[in-house]
């Protein structure tokens, strides 16, 4: 066995990601509340007002991250969804459906301020465009998957059940990216590139990248604390769990 594979092995541990996760978790929150504020004074006070929408545009900073993670968190859980099923790798289990609660959480906020930017903006709250309607889907997809897993009692059979659906689901993750290239539709195209220039100003564009970056980071604390809670319940007995609640207890007690 490879150094690679038998680090993979044993981070796939329960033991040893309780442990490894209970240390990074404090520091994923710090660095994404210290960098979403940094990133919000620089969107909301530093950055100029947009020439047409004037500080309307302002909104972006909430709405584009919360976007970018929907989709983000949905190929994370889809990925971890896959190796489950594969190889049976019970953290894997346990990291797709801790994903699925975050990931609605960051569409549902895409969507409701999309709609709070659309209303000035377009005249409306809604409307059946191409990319608002299919990221919708995705909301009901996130839904579907926590709807599932809560639906069966034996926990693992769970997980492989909404797994599965979360893994048929991924088809509607690039239909969401592509959709204002693939249909004329009301919603504007993407102004930040990965390759190639972007179309908005180096003033307006650090704030959201810097938001982007805080967002990733409370995805993380989050799905590290969610998954150590899950596999707790799901080793609950085990020698290790008794041994890391006795360590919690004696941390509280002083």
């Amino acid at each position: 066995m490879n150094a690679l594979t038998l680090w993979f092995h044993k981070l796939g541990s329960p033991p040893i990601f309780d442990r490894i996760a209970g240390r990074l978790q404090p520091w994923c929150y710090a660095l994404a509340l210290i960098l979403g504020a940094v990133a919000l004074y620089g969107g909301l006070a530093m950055a100029p007002a947009d020439y047409q929408q004037g500080d309307a545009f302002r909104i972006i900073y909430i709405h584009v991250p919360s976007a970018w993670m929907s989709l983000f968190i949905y190929f994370v859980m889809a990925i971890n969804a896959f190796i489950a099923l594969v190889w049976r790798i019970k953290l894997s289990e346990t990291l797709a459906m801790a994903c699925a609660p975050v990931g609605a959480a960051f569409t549902l906020i895409c969507l409701v301020t999309g709609s709070l930017w659309g209303k000035p903006m377009w005249g409306t709250w809604w409307t059946w465009d191409a990319r608002l309607t299919s990221e919708l889907v995705l909301l009901f997809l996130y839904l579907g998957v926590i709807g599932l897993h809560a639906a069966i009692e034996d926990r693992r059979k769970a997980a492989r059940a909404a797994g599965f659906l979360a893994l048929i689901g991924i088809v509607n993750v690039p239909i969401v990216h592509f959709s204002v290239t693939w249909w004329n539709t009301l919603h504007q195209g993407s102004t930040v590139k990965m390759f190639g220039k972007s179309s908005i100003s180096g003033d307006m564009l650090w704030p959201l990248l810097l938001m982007a970056l805080a967002t990733k980071l409370w995805f993380l604390g989050s799905l590290l604390a969610r998954s150590r809670v899950a596999l707790l319940e799901l080793e609950g007995g085990k020698d290790w769990v008794r041994a890391a609640a006795l360590k919690e207890e004696g941390g509280r007690d002083g």
